[in-house]
């Protein structure tokens, strides 16, 4: 008896230790943290999966504030207590956009004559989780504003598994073209040559679309003279780039969880998923794939050779049948940005790139960067070699890095 409880707990610490364990590069600091941070995010999704499935919850609302506006439970768990986030000075208010709910930042310096700078930001989270009035967003836009004298519109777009593309990029959309009215300009003392569009991740991805669009829409007498992209989201064809690849297992964004995002948002059938990791949707066989779209995704051609390292490209010659017809977003440059034409990519806003090695969308940040300097864009590229996807968010005990 003795035996079995001294046994027990040593069971529990081993299972325990097992469930939390994962194998990291030696480049990344405080691996320990990254693995806890990664142990609790699986465990809220392994609970809310169980939940969807007896039929409580969708599993996503694990992230997401609840309808009364209060926060989420996950986000309650992973913020601090602190009220660091919070700028004396800073006037917050929750308005809308051309209907769409945003949370607008006015610093405390500035007005009377002096114009300011402005922001227009779109949080990330696979278009699924995330809140522009949670945890390191609200943080993040208070300091922007305070201490670049910005004002910054975070904009609350609608989420999965409510609406499906393109509602998420309209949503983006109608609150940029809002923003750069004259009169919503003069109204917060912008200065119409110094308007700035940004995102991380699948924020990262509006960012990138919107600013395509606001680029070539000869309506707008104002546009953004920036576009600032955090680890963006930019492709959907190929699931087997180097970095896909390497770091398919890297937390917290594995390859199979970016996938799933990705049907989610453009409405395939989820049982399709080890299609999609075999590139079966994107075959030789798909005529609407032209050598021309080919090419603007074509990371062997696009990636500098320290990042292509002994990968070779996937590319299959029959596939899954009719799947572009039937999803035709795979190809929208709306939802894909990175197959935009050469010509679309001219006009767009001087930008600035963020890249991590240890992260599954690498790729698709540095073959942006290649693609806008071909067509004339001027770019900085910043690449953390120990940084990993989330990192840009991750501000705040206990998982500060």
């Amino acid at each position: 008896m003795k035996l079995l409880r001294l046994l027990v707990p040593v069971l529990l610490t081993l299972a325990l230790a097992y469930y939390i364990y994962t194998p990291m590069p030696d480049a990344i600091e405080q691996p320990w943290r990254l693995m806890m941070l990664n142990a609790v995010v699986r465990t809220f999704l392994h609970l809310d999966t169980l939940k969807h499935w007896l039929g409580f919850d969708h599993y996503s609302n694990a992230m997401k504030p609840s309808n009364d506006g209060s926060e989420s439970f996950m986000n309650r768990f992973l913020r601090s207590d602190s009220t660091g986030g919070v700028v004396p000075g800073v006037k917050v208010s929750d308005i809308t956009f051309a209907g769409i709910p945003v949370r607008v930042y006015e610093p405390p310096a500035g007005g009377e004559g002096h114009l300011r700078r402005g922001l227009m930001y779109f949080h990330g989270g696979g278009w699924t989780f995330g809140s522009c009035k949670e945890g390191p967003y609200d943080t993040l836009n208070h300091m922007v504003s305070d201490e670049l004298n910005t004002v910054v519109v975070s904009v609350e777009y609608r989420l999965y598994p409510e609406v499906q593309f393109p509602v998420p990029y309209l949503d983006c959309l109608a609150a940029a073209k809002h923003l750069l009215s004259p009169e919503v300009l003069a109204k917060y003392a912008i200065d119409p040559e110094r308007v700035a569009v940004a995102g991380d991740s699948a924020g990262g991805n509006l960012a990138a679309a919107v600013s395509q669009e606001i680029s070539s829409d000869d309506s707008m007498s104002v546009k953004f003279s920036v576009q600032a992209l955090i680890y963006p989201v930019l492709q959907a064809l190929d699931f087997n780039t180097p970095s896909y690849l390497q770091n398919q297992n890297m937390p917290v964004l594995y390859r199979t969880l970016m996938v799933r995002f990705w049907m989610q948002y453009l409405g395939l059938d989820l049982s399709l998923l080890p299609q999609l990791l075999a590139n079966n949707h994107s075959a030789l066989q798909h005529s609407a794939l032209t050598p021309e779209l080919r090419s603007r995704i074509d990371w062997n051609v696009l990636l500098p050779q320290k990042y292509k390292k002994s990968y070779k490209p996937l590319i299959v010659e029959k596939g899954l049948q009719g799947v572009l017809k039937e999803v035709p977003g795979l190809l929208d440059v709306r939802a894909a940005p990175l197959l935009a034409g050469g010509e679309v990519l001219a006009k767009c806003p001087r930008a600035y790139i963020l890249t991590c090695e240890y992260d599954v969308l690498r790729d698709d940040g540095l073959m942006y960067v290649r693609r806008l300097q071909d067509a004339g864009v001027a770019v900085s590229n910043d690449h953390y070699e120990g940084g990993f996807h989330g990192c840009f968010t991750f501000t705040e005990w206990p998982f500060e890095f």
